[in-house]
């Protein structure tokens, strides 16, 4: 496998491929659609709700906070975490911009 040449690319390129990578894993997304679904932080539900191991559960979400996708908060013994909210609304353009470009031809291919 050949190494990555990313200075060929923006940094708005590279940004984006990174945070592509982060909701590139399944679990990560499931993560992502209970906190959207909770509209309020979560804490520790988590496990129960996707039937992942603790450890598990603790490595995607590090991955998602170390992407700035959500936020956390100590309360007492556990932490709870919540959507980024300025984080995700600047995804929402940066992805929009990426799919309002297709210009919808009549003909492809």
């Amino acid at each position: 496998m050949g190494i990555t040449r990313t200075e060929l690319f923006t940094n708005k390129q590279n940004e984006f491929a990174q945070i592509a990578k982060v909701f590139g894993h399944p679990a990560r997304l499931a993560i992502l659609e209970v906190l959207l679904k909770s509209s309020t932080c979560i804490c520790g539900d988590l496990v129960e709700e996707l039937g992942l191991a603790q450890s598990t559960i603790s490595q995607h979400l590090k991955e998602l906070k170390n992407a700035d996708i959500i936020k956390g908060n100590i309360e007492g013994n556990s932490v709870c975490y919540c959507i980024n909210e300025k984080k995700w609304f600047e995804l929402k353009v940066t992805f929009n911009e990426l799919f309002d470009r297709y210009p919808n031809p009549k003909e492809c291919c």
